[in-house]
């Protein structure tokens, strides 16, 4: 790779730096928002769960104390972002293999006021038209005042956030755009893990739909055979465009603000699928240590679950058609992370530097009015199944709904 293609490519990675930190800050903001309406309903969750036994949930088989719970490990800080840092190390190496022909150009930052990060963009490979992965590091001596009269028990508590994100974004229109996220946000006593993976397809392969959903299931269930039945719906709860009446993809898991409080879902829609579900199951503490194996287990779920699929679609031979339609729902694409993205809307409207905080949109995409996919064509099957929520691993119909008649 000529030098200044290498500089073009630093300096456009920059942006996944802005976008993590957005995210994290604005993240704090509505997470305390929610907590002081839910006070009464947390403090009755936490009350059930002083006694709860891990063992229920794949731990040791002792009862944790609430003190146990409400604080991080020793090291907790240090924990996390190894395991982020090795997440990003063990995807882009995984990556680079895949796509065989590009490698990740790296960027080592510094944030001032404390943190830093590393950002990792691969641009023109074998498989990936354009993608990058991130790990960011960022830190301060106190949370502002508005927040700390939320969360009073915060004062005096240097805050903490780290986290790795992905997007990419592939060439063959039959190998879907993926996303990943992983984070971990700590001051003092107030604590959370957050993270998902989800998936983007273009053509609707029911297989890959499955494999997807089934191993990241096969790695919440490690931890808890509760949890994805949450993060789930949860996930095409979070990434759902209200205007167009579709989902941005077919989903994956989400889930963010989990702590001890014992409280799957948290949420904005509290009639959802997701909150019933969470209802359903109860409030069931979760240590530190758990949600730690969580996001590890997670983390490593995602080259299984992706790889598979970028093998047995790149090869598949594509024209004019099958690019249109690409950049076509890639529009769509966009359009979440310009109208519904936390971090995007929370970058923009408080001045982050614009060019970063776009870059995470496709590197091509298009409009098109007024237009509707063919009947009885892959295209219409997409956006008529791809685009809802489906329940992938148990719903027997769907392999007659995917077929083309």
């Amino acid at each position: 790779m000529d030098q200044d293609k290498a500089g073009r490519e630093q300096k456009g990675g920059r942006q996944w730096d802005s976008m993590l930190l957005c995210y994290c800050i604005h993240a704090l903001c509505s997470r305390l928002a929610l907590q002081a309406k839910s006070k009464v309903r947390s403090k009755l969750a936490m009350a059930k769960t002083i006694t709860s036994s891990i063992s229920q949930d794949g731990g040791a088989g002792k009862s944790i104390s609430k003190g146990e719970l409400d604080k991080p490990p020793i090291g907790a800080r240090q924990r996390a972002r190894d395991l982020v840092m090795r997440i990003q190390d063990e995807i882009s190496t995984g990556l680079e293999r895949l796509d065989g022909k590009a490698r990740f150009v790296e960027e080592l930052w510094e944030r001032p006021g404390g943190g830093g990060g590393r950002t990792r963009v691969i641009r023109d490979g074998g498989v990936f038209e354009q993608g990058g992965i991130n790990f960011s590091e960022v830190y301060g001596e106190e949370l502002p005042p508005s927040i700390l009269q939320q969360r009073p028990e915060a004062k005096g508590h240097q805050w903490y956030a780290a986290g790795t994100s992905m997007v990419l974004h592939p060439h063959n229109p039959y190998v879907p755009t993926t996303h990943l996220n992983y984070r971990y946000f700590e001051a003092g006593p107030v604590w959370w893990f957050g993270g998902g993976a989800d998936l983007t397809p273009f053509y609707p392969y029911l297989e890959d739909a499955r494999h997807f959903h089934q191993v990241h299931k096969d790695a919440c269930d490690r931890v808890s055979p509760d949890l994805y039945e949450v993060f789930k719906p949860w996930c095409d709860e979070y990434f759902f465009l209200k205007h167009r009446g579709e989902t941005r993809g077919m989903g994956g898991i989400f889930y963010d603000y989990q702590d001890c409080s014992g409280v799957l879902y948290k949420g904005q829609n509290n009639e959802g699928t997701a909150a019933k579900a969470s209802k359903k199951i109860g409030s069931k503490a979760k240590s530190w240590d758990q949600l730690f194996e969580l996001a590890k287990g997670c983390g490593k779920a995602f080259l299984p679950a992706y790889s598979s699929i970028v093998e047995k679609r790149n090869s598949k031979k594509y024209g004019d058609r099958e690019r249109q339609f690409q950049l076509y729902r890639r529009g769509r694409y966009a359009e979440f992370n310009l109208v519904y993205d936390r971090g995007t809307i929370f970058g923009l409207q408080t001045g982050g530097r614009t060019e970063s905080i776009l870059m995470s949109l496709p590197p091509m995409a298009r409009w098109e009015y007024g237009y509707s996919a063919p009947s009885g064509s892959w295209e219409n099957l997409l956006t008529e199944i791809f685009t809802k929520p489906q329940n992938w691993l148990e719903d027997k119909s769907l392999e007659n709904r995917c077929k083309l008649n």
